[in-house]
């Protein structure tokens, strides 16, 4: 890229982000969130080095910031699926598998590089009827998005993506609706179904786009199920499923593109991860695509079951990647915080 485009493009992430205050990109909060959340002891410890046995810190575009893993007694500080990145990636929100928001104020360097956690604290999500989910029917939340005033929240299983207000300030806030889902997505498998769910944000070329990628389709040879909504209206795509690779979490790029995250794990190829851009131009209506591997790393990296990824653009204007791991709530898992910067 000319080095007069890369000006303009951040000189426009810039502008949007004093436009549009709740961008994803900024990281901004407009005030603190789960205020009223049960505090928990999260201990850390440092992954210094993502590849096993390497100091090496630069992965095509991507460099190695740093990461952690997060220690706790409690059985509910685990089961993390998405989250989205806060108040320039000083802070973050993450939903579980099983109900529950679970915030941390991240301490970090000057460059994002994490160095621990604090302010650790989570608390139930609430139905319409004002009673907690507490792992009832309908509770498996997978993904998360920011869409203006609105935090959407999706749940396997049942295939349903509710609405919350924003910010959660107390955390105690309920439901205040659902969005109308497709015939083509209620009919996702029970267990691979809404695993990645985006907002396209304001200033790009899908601005107010919900992107829904499925966790697999029909069979597990065929490509991943793609949905995207517009203007109250869904309509198909799907994405080149090859590797055996199942999508757990998406975010979008301040230029607009898609960022796809995607694990495996099975007696074959045991734990692998890998992450695919998708130019916006490509996200329509009908198209099959492919995308560009900016990452991939299998049991000879630090990583796990990553389920997570949020985007957030710190005050040099770096573009920083945040990677969550679900560790099913089993000792033989781990919770693991990874920090990239995308190069470039």
């Amino acid at each position: 890229m000319r080095r007069a485009a890369m000006g303009l493009r951040l000189k426009a992430a810039a502008f949007s982000v004093l436009l549009f205050p709740l961008s994803p990109f900024s990281g901004a909060s407009a005030q603190d969130i789960l205020t009223a959340a049960a505090p928990v002891t999260v201990k850390t410890e440092p992954v210094k080095s993502f590849q096993v046995g390497r100091d090496n810190d630069q992965f095509g575009k991507l460099t190695y910031l740093g990461g952690m893993e997060l220690i706790s007694a409690d059985r509910n500080v685990g089961g993390l699926s998405s989250l989205i990145s806060l108040k320039g990636g000083s802070e973050f929100l993450a939903v579980t598998d099983n109900g529950l928001w679970f915030a941390a104020t991240v301490e970090q360097d000057a460059d994002g590089r994490p160095l621990g956690l604090s302010n650790t604290r989570y608390t139930p999500l609430i139905q319409a009827s004002g009673k907690p989910f507490n792992g009832h029917y309908g509770s498996d939340t997978e993904a998360m998005t920011l869409d203006g005033a609105s935090l959407l929240v999706s749940a396997e299983g049942v295939n349903r993506i509710y609405r919350f207000p924003w910010p959660l300030t107390t955390g105690k806030e309920p439901v205040t609706g659902e969005i109308k889902v497709s015939p083509a997505i209620s009919e996702l498998r029970s267990s691979k179904g809404m695993e990645t769910m985006a907002m396209a944000p304001a200033g790009t070329p899908l601005a107010g786009t919900l992107v829904v990628v499925g966790e697999r389709g029909p069979g597990d040879a065929d490509d991943l199920p793609g949905f995207l909504l517009r203007d109250g209206k869904w309509e198909r795509f799907t994405v080149a499923r090859s590797d055996r690779f199942d999508a757990t979490d998406g975010a979008f790029l301040p230029d607009g593109d898609f960022l796809l995250l995607e694990r495996r794990f099975n007696l074959r190829d045991l734990v692998g991860m890998r992450i695919r851009r998708f130019a916006a131009a490509d996200l329509v209506p009908g198209a099959r695509v492919t995308g560009e591997v900016l990452l991939e790393a299998d049991y000879g990296y630090q990583i796990d079951n990553m389920e997570g990824l949020a985007v957030h653009v710190n005050e040099k204007g770096q573009t920083i990647l945040t990677l969550l791991s679900d560790n099913n709530r089993s000792l033989l898992q781990r919770t693991l915080l990874l920090r990239f910067r995308l190069d470039g």
